[in-house]
């Protein structure tokens, strides 16, 4: 069942570049466009204060209408966001016992600082890694790279990124094949000491520096002189700066206006 399970997440960790070749109106936008955009996104999702949770909250909309706009399924986007949620996790857990002042409340319960930044810690990171998970299933690893050449990136950081990415399927699949092994030669048994443990582990480093060298001979075979060679051609047209500023006008309106409080406020005065 554990090596099933195993299997079962790297085939779904796969499922991301099989999106990433399907033909949606925000597949079609160009991978500058869409990489301009998130990355505005992340900047600007970490610069609202410390306190704030509920300016925040309308940014939800840009994971939520941009997977709709590339036929994303929002429940992997949702699983593939939850492995990031312990790391915020552990980065804010104390703030409710280290700022201890009541800073807002809700009817009679005073909440304090801490909780509030805590909160707003949980959904910085669900926002930016929801963002950059949507970037790479509707662009793909080596048009994103493209991208970052084209903007004026180093031509070795993007072919570092392509390559990090692409090898980390090389060791989950030799990963995937020694437990497989395994599992069949100790008919399912769990528990794994400390010394087969390490046999496991450097004999899956040798194993990956293998294939590497046979994948990078492969590579050079085929005439791989150290260019990114996209399988989709794409060129900035009208839509694409279209795009851009109005995800940019909508996030910025979103960060300089709180439309909750201004919302609530215009729902205060029509009541009696």
């Amino acid at each position: 069942m554990k090596q099933r399970s195993m299997e079962d997440r790297f085939l779904e960790f796969g499922l991301i570049d099989q999106l990433a070749r399907a033909d949606s109106r925000l597949h079609r936008l160009d991978p500058r466009a869409k990489l301009l955009t998130t990355l505005f996104f992340c900047a600007l999702v970490v610069s609202f204060p410390r306190y704030s949770v509920l300016a925040i909250l309308p940014l939800l909309l840009y994971p939520v209408l941009l997977s709709a706009m590339g036929e994303l399924p929002l429940a992997y986007v949702a699983r593939r966001t939850l492995p990031a949620l312990p790391f915020a996790f552990m980065v804010g857990i104390f703030n409710p016992w280290i700022d201890t002042k009541p800073v807002a409340s809700l009817g009679p319960l005073l909440i304090s600082g801490g909780w509030l930044s805590f909160t707003s810690i949980l959904l910085r990171c669900i926002l930016t890694v929801s963002s950059a998970i949507i970037l790479v299933a509707s662009t793909g690893i080596s048009q994103i790279c493209l991208a970052f050449q084209r903007l004026g990136a180093p031509h070795l950081f993007s072919l570092q990124i392509m390559f990090l990415y692409r090898y980390l399927f090389v060791l989950t699949a030799e990963a995937v094949q020694m437990v497989r092994a395994r599992n069949l030669r100790t008919f399912g048994r769990r528990g794994l000491g400390p010394g087969p443990f390490a046999s496991l582990i450097a004999s899956l480093l040798i194993r990956s520096l293998d294939r590497a060298q046979n994948i990078h001979r492969a590579m050079v075979a085929r005439g791989f002189r150290g260019e990114i060679q996209p399988l989709r051609q794409s060129r900035w047209r009208r839509h694409d700066t279209f795009f851009v500023l109005l995800c940019i006008l909508a996030c910025s309106t979103i960060r300089l206006w709180n439309l909750p409080q201004a919302i609530g406020g215009w729902l205060l005065q029509l009541l009696p």
